[in-house]
């Protein structure tokens, strides 16, 4: 049969929306299985010291990538970006772990999906971007779907829950910086200095719950961070391979994967709140996305219209 009875598949043909969005689903199963990672280990040792040994892991798996391509991999003319990504992604590292080692992993989730909120109310409130009001009607919106999952007054507000929305505030800085960056670098050099500046960021915390670990659990934290790296590479593809207000509503996927391994794996199981709370948020998140879009063009600044990174992990 010729050639052309067997159309081969290139995934590079594709278009660059369909692109984006693979490669957000691809990141979203790693940061999903990430969770599932720090939950084991986080009952051996604290999570400030997990968040440690993820970036020292993530560093040395990624130094094949700087001994193949030198200096190059480090080349670029945006080092005071790359300090400011890498201190915001050890604060949002830090505290989602935190929020994983003693939340239900898919509230946890829900709670991520404020990121592209907290970017759209720093945009305004301290980058002085325009924002209308049906945007700030959205992110209100989304908070209160924050509210929702959390239920202040009905339950306890928690330091692990705290310590999520935390994060989420984190990674709305690290998701308008890494969009700027990729613009200009690839994405090995934007994965490669994340792990790079982060062990170092991370080591003080860590070095105050210090705990020596077991064999088992450097396995299980050197699979931590390649599956960080994976994850961080296909985020940064997705971002460079088309608009993040286009593949925005793929983001939801993180909350079924994070749903699942809950369930089959700690027996958690999510109450109809949870899931309503985070489809406020997260529709709330696309509406504010789609309006920038519409304002904008594509030439807007990503603020709401990026979807959640997961950890800084994101992460």
């Amino acid at each position: 049969m010729s050639e052309a009875g067997f159309p081969i598949f290139r995934f590079a043909g594709l278009p660059g929306a369909v692109r984006g969005a693979l490669w957000l689903m691809a990141a979203n199963a790693c940061f999903s299985a990430m969770a599932g990672v720090v939950r084991v280990v986080a009952a051996e040792m604290h999570p400030f010291e997990i968040a440690f040994f993820r970036a020292s892991f993530g560093a040395l798996l990624m130094a094949p990538l700087l001994l193949r391509f030198g200096r190059r991999s480090l080349a670029t003319t945006r080092f005071p970006m790359y300090l400011a990504r890498g201190a915001a992604m050890v604060v949002s590292t830090l505290g989602w772990f935190t929020a994983v080692a003693h939340m239900p992993i898919v509230e946890v989730t829900a709670l991520t999906f404020t990121s592209p909120l907290f970017a759209t109310l720093g945009a305004g409130l301290f980058l002085r971007e325009a924002v209308g009001a049906r945007r700030w009607t959205a992110t209100l919106v989304g908070f209160a779907g924050a509210m929702i999952v959390l239920r202040p007054g009905l339950v306890d507000l928690s330091a692990p829950a705290v310590a999520a929305m935390a994060s989420a505030a984190s990674t709305a800085a690290g998701l308008l910086i890494v969009k700027s960056l990729s613009r200009t670098d690839s994405p090995g050099t934007i994965v490669l200095y994340l792990n790079l500046l982060m062990v170092p960021m991370s080591l003080a915390p860590a070095a105050l719950v210090w705990t020596p670990p077991s064999l088992e659990a450097l396995v299980w934290l050197a699979g931590l961070g390649l599956i960080a790296n994976l994850g961080h590479l296909s985020f940064a593809r997705a971002m460079a391979a088309t608009e993040a207000s286009a593949i925005a509503p793929v983001d939801f996927c993180k909350l079924f994967f994070t749903a699942a391994l809950g369930y089959l794996a700690f027996a958690e199981v999510p109450d109809a709140l949870t899931w309503v709370g985070a489809a406020v948020i997260f529709g709330s998140s696309i509406y504010a996305a789609r309006r920038e879009s519409l304002a904008g063009g594509r030439g807007a600044a990503p603020t709401g219209a990026a979807p959640s990174a997961g950890p800084g992990v994101s992460t």
